[in-house]
């Protein structure tokens, strides 16, 4: 019995060297496949991530801007509370405000 028959051992003929660099080609290609795949995956997936973002600092600027708008007409509100004015009159105005910016903006 041979090294051969108890090893498994081909020795390097053409036939074997050939069929190595086969083996690694396939094997690049694929990986070279997946690889590129990922990078269209990656690039997608940044994409939409920059676009909600976006969206998200868009809506904190609106929600910003109105909370700047509140805190003037309670400020408006607490001045005439303040100033002795009808307590239930300043509070209509304020909603009477609020109701219709909300209404501007839809």
């Amino acid at each position: 019995m041979g090294v051969d028959k108890v090893w498994g051992v081909v020795p390097y003929g053409k036939s074997s060297i050939m069929n190595d660099f086969l083996k690694m080609d396939i094997f690049f290609f694929i990986t070279s496949a997946v690889v590129v795949l990922f990078a269209i995956l990656g690039a997608v997936v940044l994409w939409r991530l920059a676009r909600v973002l976006k969206n998200i600092e868009h809506i904190s600027e609106q929600v910003a801007a109105e909370s700047d708008t509140i805190r003037a007409d309670l400020a408006e509100v607490r001045g005439d509370i303040r100033k002795g004015k009808g307590r239930l009159k300043s509070l209509f105005s304020f909603f009477g405000k609020t109701a219709k910016r909300a209404s501007k903006d839809t």
